[in-house]
């Protein structure tokens, strides 16, 4: 039976594909590489993109090395209105948001799935390092990689049931640098490719220069504190992001982080630490790896990719939101990010964070 590898040009999905090569035959595997984008010529340069038009060479070279089937499919569309648009509008409305989750739950998995099932695939695999156990039950759990350092299950966790029982991560258990010598024992031309920037399309520029670029104007506003005493000005709350300590223009004797974004008004709210930090918020539009939470249920939620797990509380609320009490403030709750909700090493599911208190 066929699998079909998403192949990136990164070294991660080529050592995939090399892993299924070995493991299956060269005959039945094919990689799949989307055309999702084009870039500037700085990010090109810059060797910090992923996804970019010039990693489609990459991926083809890798896969002429291996001997597999290697097809393009053209997503510029549908990546353009499901992600980059998305990442625009969220900015002007004073969230952070994360573009990567996006990209998986809309373009990568959703669109790659139907295009592997219509060659006749049994499979679809990708470069991520997170892992797929099926429980006694029959249920598919979506586990955090064996190496914490490059575990991308946060990015994941919109993947359910029917996605999990098709998709596989061979990388769930090996560590980068084994990744990186199952690349150079096949004699792929990237297996020491540098490292890709997370966000992608904005590769080369500043993400307030590419919001600029994007229909975002500068507009001036003030900064002041939780009192709403004005500290200071900025030229746009889509250059800030809530838990932001560095490069807030203004000077205080304690520390300061970005408390909130008023994007009508173009405020910027800062405070100290503990007036910064919050204990509950919303996750919009949760979606959930199996069963969805029962109410009073306890678990562990993270706000960033690379956020330490958190204590929390959760409570259902209509219309598939989920209300998230942590057991101790903390920072950086930023509306648009995603809480993924976790424990131990299985994803449970996740929302888009909406209003903190």
């Amino acid at each position: 039976m066929l699998t079909v590898v998403a192949m990136s040009g990164g070294v991660d999905s080529s050592a995939a594909a090399a892993l299924l090569t070995g493991e299956l035959g060269a005959d039945s595997v094919c990689g799949i590489a989307l055309r999702l984008y084009s870039t500037s010529e700085e990010a090109e340069r810059s060797g910090r993109s992923c996804c970019a038009p010039a990693d489609l060479y990459d991926a083809r070279r890798a896969a002429a090395a291996l001997g597999i089937r290697f097809y393009v499919y053209d997503a510029q569309d549908r990546f353009r209105s499901e992600v980059i648009e998305d990442f625009v509008a969220s900015y002007a409305r004073g969230e952070t948001p994360n573009p990567c989750v996006r990209c998986n739950d809309e373009v990568k998995f959703e669109w790659l799935l139907d295009r592997a099932q219509r060659l006749g695939a049994a499979a679809l695999a990708t470069g991520h390092y997170a892992r797929i156990e099926q429980a006694p039950d029959g249920r598919y759990r979506l586990l955090r990689a064996r190496d914490t350092a490059k575990d991308q299950s946060y990015f994941l966790h919109g993947l359910t049931q029917r996605e999990l029982r098709f998709v596989r991560f061979p990388l769930g258990d090996l560590t980068k640098a084994q990744a990186r010598g199952i690349a150079r024992e096949h004699g792929l031309g990237n297996a020491d490719k540098p490292e890709s920037m997370e966000t992608c399309f904005v590769a080369g520029r500043t993400v307030g220069d590419f919001l600029e670029g994007h229909g975002i104007p500068k507009a001036r506003g003030e900064i002041v504190d939780v009192e709403g005493r004005v500290l200071g000005e900025h030229d746009g709350v889509h250059r800030f992001t809530v838990g932001q300590r560095k490069g807030l223009g203004v000077s205080h004797r304690l520390p300061l982080y970005v408390a909130g974004l008023d994007a009508l008004r173009q405020r910027v709210v800062v405070g100290t630490r503990e007036e910064a930090a919050r204990s509950t918020f919303r996750a919009r539009a949760a979606r959930w790896v199996s069963q969805p939470l029962e109410s009073g249920s306890t678990c562990e939620v993270q706000i960033r990719h690379r956020g330490k797990p958190l204590r929390a509380a959760v409570e259902p609320l209509p219309g598939g939101d989920v209300g998230v009490r942590l057991q101790e403030p903390a920072l950086g709750i930023a509306p648009g990010q995603s809480a993924v909700f976790y424990r131990g090493d299985e994803v449970l599911g996740g929302g888009r964070i909406a209003a903190a208190s």
